[in-house]
């Protein structure tokens, strides 16, 4: 990562105006996200005095976003980047020293938080959509995290409270992030020391963030109960008492592993990890709520419509088995040049059938796909 001094740029920064780019500290660990603010002088020549450091291509990014009178357009062009970076940021968050830790997870969850309120579907698509080559234990931190809060929000919780759904989600598997990246390319059993790394961590977890400074009980006794059972089966300790947010953490962790794909299994669509996930969560409402509100042809997914069109649907419609989707191909199944928007409440327009990428007769990259949920 190519940096320059946050004094070399301070022309750049307006004091309590939103930041065109991230500010981070001489280790490169977050500090503040784009979009966060710097308060007043004092806090400027704090974050001078620390060796603040802003990276170069963002930067870059951030000179040329400027030039540009389509805010729109800044919007879309920028979210790919960002959400690689917000990646790159939660993994150096989750893998920081202790005494680094809270702070880095702070920025971390800042900066996603900003991009997910940028743009909810395409935060959405993330999770449909799992980068194959992305490191799995910090992604399905992300993905978890995501549906965590898609489904606070959806069940109106306060603001406070889905902040700590969020991180709660985000943190709940810090003690195995690397064994999890394994396990997803392992096609042989589990190991014996393995599964005792699996059954304890959650309390280990929890542990981890308390010894980081996490202060907040609800957070670190939902990061420790997440794989308890209401009747006391779960582990590690067979507990009975556990919090809505703990069981939300375990069922956003059944329902996102699903929709990645394994040495040993094809990844799963939303339909069907929603119907494994019904099937574990005795009808339970916060299980509702996470299929409810991705929907059943969540943002990203690839469909085929009743006119012979294929496409990507960019966002739920009024109802869940009704999305907006940008036709990508005409009703022969070729490759238009501009997409259009169909809306499948439309019986010519109705969703037939869930595709593959594969069976796309075009690659789409991830910019395009962000570019079109953004856009539509």
């Amino acid at each position: 990562m190519r940096v320059c001094t946050l004094s070399s740029v301070k022309n750049r920064i307006v004091l309590g105006a939103p930041l065109p780019f991230s500010v981070r500290d001489a280790s490169h660990l977050l500090l503040l996200a784009r979009g966060q603010v710097i308060a007043d002088e004092e806090q400027l020549e704090s974050l001078f005095r620390r060796g603040a450091v802003v990276e170069i291509d963002e930067l870059a990014n951030a000179v040329q976003s400027s030039s540009r009178a389509d805010e729109a357009e800044r919007r879309v062009a920028r979210l790919s980047a960002d959400w690689e970076r917000s990646a790159y940021d939660a993994r150096r968050a989750l893998a920081a020293p202790s005494a680094q830790m809270a702070e880095a997870l702070r920025g971390a969850t800042g900066l996603l938080l900003s991009l997910i309120d940028d743009a909810p579907e395409v935060a959405l698509s993330q999770v449909v959509r799992q980068a194959e080559d992305a490191h799995y234990g910090v992604s399905h931190s992300i993905h978890a995290a995501t549906a965590c809060l898609a489904a606070a929000r959806y069940l109106g919780w306060d603001p406070t409270s889905q902040r700590r759904a969020f991180q709660a989600a985000l943190t709940m598997n810090i003690s195995m992030l690397e064994l999890q990246a394994r396990l997803a390319h392992q096609i042989s059993p589990l190991t014996a020391l393995q599964r005792e790394t699996i059954h304890e961590h959650p309390v280990k977890s929890a542990d981890m963030l308390a010894e980081a400074g996490i202060d907040d009980q609800d957070w670190l006794d939902a990061v420790a109960t997440h794989h308890e059972l209401p009747d006391g089966s779960g582990y590690p300790r067979g507990r009975s008492d556990i919090s809505d947010l703990a069981e939300m953490l375990r069922f956003a962790d059944i329902y996102t592993a699903r929709l990645s794909g394994r040495a040993t299994r094809p990844a799963m669509s939303a339909a069907q990890a929603g119907r494994e996930l019904h099937q574990v969560a005795d009808s339970s409402p916060l299980a509702a709520a996470l299929i409810k509100a991705f929907g059943i042809f969540p943002p990203g997914s690839l469909v085929r419509l009743a006119s012979g069109e294929q496409g990507l649907v960019v966002r739920n419609g009024e109802k869940a088995h009704l999305p907006i989707v940008a036709a990508l191909t005409n009703a022969q199944g070729e490759p238009r040049l501009k997409p259009v928007m169909r809306d499948s409440a439309r019986q010519e327009h109705a969703v037939v059938a869930l595709l593959s990428a594969r069976s796309m007769p075009m690659r789409l990259s991830d910019e395009a796909i962000v570019g079109l949920i953004a856009a539509g």
